[in-house]
């Protein structure tokens, strides 16, 4: 298996138990919507990650960070919105560098307002692109 489809695989597990994990989630319970920070974390790597090798087998290299990353799949039409994958980032970097709660829920509420349907919608550009 390709490199590319390797990290695609994964990328769309940690993407149906970030689904998951938002099923679950209440909005009252620290535990669980500390777990969906977690689960979103992580997608968002894959996310990342497997774009960057998509874009290295067609030989694009270069692209070293998930901005970088995101600008090409923006350019390529991959992904509609870069505003919207900068805030990823942007939200990704706030959980893991420092810890607040109503940085946690105001995450969470992106997660569930706006992230999973983009996370979702790339899944189906990047089948669309590569795997047919």
């Amino acid at each position: 298996m390709s490199d590319y489809r390797q990290k695609f695989e994964n990328y769309k597990n940690a993407l149906s138990k970030l689904k998951e994990g938002f099923e679950k989630y209440d909005h009252s319970n620290d535990l669980l919507r500390d777990g969906l920070i977690q689960r979103f974390e992580f997608t968002f790597e894959l996310a990342w990650k497997t774009l960057k090798s998509i874009f290295e087998e067609e030989g694009l290299i270069g692209l070293n960070s998930p901005k970088t990353v995101f600008r090409e799949a923006f350019s390529a039409g991959i992904i509609s919105h870069e505003e919207l994958w900068l805030s990823m980032l942007k939200d990704r970097n706030s959980t893991t560098h420092i810890y607040s709660e109503e940085v946690a829920k105001k995450i969470c509420l992106n997660i569930e307002e706006r992230y999973v349907a983009a996370l979702d919608d790339l899944m189906a550009k990047i089948q669309e692109r590569k795997m047919n």
